[in-house]
């Protein structure tokens, strides 16, 4: 007789893998359950799009409409402009929603906006206007998937299961960062950096059809809809803004990306003009350093269990700054492969902060609020990007790829500053919201029902 599935309800759900599970179960865990194998096969086919995408619409930039410095730097901008326009009601509108939904129609929404570019380039009437757009709706449709991502998985698998679920699906979005630039680089020799594009548009849609097989059914929120749109984002936002663990958090992830997006803003024209490689060739780099996140997950634990969960958070994004300054430091030449290990063993160290963080937010946040907490996380921490990329291309017009990557990775490892000045540099163990409150009326760190977590 088969084990019965995860307890999905809003109590503590029983351990994923009971003691009397099979061989199968106890050796896959979430995976032997057919509803989150769906969710981290669909998610390694959007992230991988998402990837492809990500690398070829900056090489149609590049190498087909020989685009400045400071026009890469602008279309990375347009891809992160959705996070400050809509980053806050987005969380709300989720809560509002099935959140499977959401998924499935932010997905469609993201293939039909890729496909713009290969049918303006069939029309000869491709500009770079046009990549703006694309990359603008991008950002919308990632904002919506994104948001819902996160906010599903605590009712897929429970609370209890929350840090093994993130692990699996960070190691889901691993694979595709390693598998999406390779194959987005073979794309571009084989049919331009258009025909990429339209690989990306294929996962995307895989993507899809797999979310449609998930079986289990949000239950409906009642009461959602009596609220003003304002209220909702304001509690979000007195939620994140009043938590005295969240909000340095907060701080050092928002610093974290804004010198970030300067970073990447500049990595692919760095790599193209720089160090003079092919699309082909700047594909196999950045698949090494998508390698990362795979290592990352392996080390994750081990890590996390020396350091404990606070330091780590200020640890990690130091390292992923001094890593990343090997990729400046290259050369042209055999050198390049420098470049590639230290995009490797930044993304690894961003794995372990972004699994150990998010997590935590997860844990300690409501069901009710998780969509408003993600968001306005999202909002404050993942809005400085636009300016960073901005950043990036100024730096990248005015002082040149190579010194603008130079500036953005000392920028990455100052942004643990607000950790190191916040408890949570001492903390071993971060605080967990205890399941019968997951329904409780918080709105601040004081009255979340959150004991001191410990400092061994």
């Amino acid at each position: 007789m088969s084990s019965p599935p995860p307890d999905r309800s809003p109590g503590p759900p029983p351990a994923v893998v009971p003691a009397r599970a099979g061989p199968f179960r106890r050796r896959f865990g979430l995976l032997a359950d057919a509803d989150f194998r769906s969710l981290y096969v669909a998610s390694i086919a959007s992230h991988a799009g998402g990837q492809v995408a990500t690398l070829g619409i900056p090489l149609v930039a590049v190498l087909m409409l020989q685009a400045s410095e400071l026009e890469v730097g602008l279309l990375s901008m347009a891809a992160q402009l959705a996070l400050l326009v809509l980053g806050l009601p987005a969380g709300a509108w989720v809560d509002r929603a099935s959140r499977r939904r959401v998924m499935i129609l932010s997905n469609l929404g993201q293939a039909a906006v890729v496909a713009l570019i290969p049918l303006a380039w069939w029309a000869d009437a491709l500009a770079i206007w046009q990549l703006y757009l694309v990359a603008l709706l991008r950002g919308v449709t990632g904002l919506f998937f994104n948001v819902a991502y996160q906010s599903y998985l605590p009712h897929l698998v429970g609370r209890d299961n929350l840090l093994e679920g993130n692990t699996k699906l960070e190691g889901a979005r691993s694979v595709a960062q390693v598998a999406g630039p390779g194959l987005a680089g073979q794309l571009v020799q084989a049919a331009t950096a258009v025909g990429a594009l339209i690989g990306s548009l294929v996962m995307v849609v895989v993507s899809v059809l797999v979310l449609g097989r998930i079986r289990d059914r949000e239950p409906a929120r009642r009461g959602a809809r009596d609220t003003r749109l304002r209220h909702e984002i304001g509690e979000g936002l007195r939620f994140v803004l009043g938590h005295r663990l969240l909000r340095p958090i907060a701080a050092c992830s928002g610093t974290f990306n804004l010198f970030w997006a300067a970073y990447l803003a500049m990595f692919v024209v760095f790599l193209a003009r720089g160090l003079d490689l092919s699309g082909g060739a700047i594909g196999v780099v950045m698949m090494v350093g998508g390698a990362g996140g795979i290592v990352g997950l392996f080390v994750n634990r081990r890590i996390v269990g020396r350091l404990g969960q606070g330091p780590t958070l200020w640890v990690t994004p130091v390292l992923v700054g001094l890593f990343a300054l090997l990729v400046p430091l290259t050369r042209p030449g055999p050198t390049v492969w420098i470049a590639a290990l230290g995009q490797l063993l930044a993304i690894a160290s961003m794995i372990v902060y972004n699994v150990t963080q998010v997590t935590f937010r997860q844990g300690l946040t409501p069901d009710r609020l998780l969509g408003r907490m993600s968001a306005t996380m999202r909002f404050l921490v993942w809005g400085t990007m636009p300016f960073g990329a901005l950043l990036g291309g100024v730096l990248g017009q005015w002082l040149g790829p190579r010194t603008a990557l130079l500036v953005s990775a000392v920028g990455v490892s100052f942004s643990a500053v607000p950790v190191l000045l916040s408890p949570l540099r001492r903390m071993r163990e971060l605080p967990v919201l205890p399941a019968e409150d997951d329904t409780a009326e918080e709105d601040t760190a004081d009255r979340s029902g959150v004991g001191e977590p410990s400092t061994r």
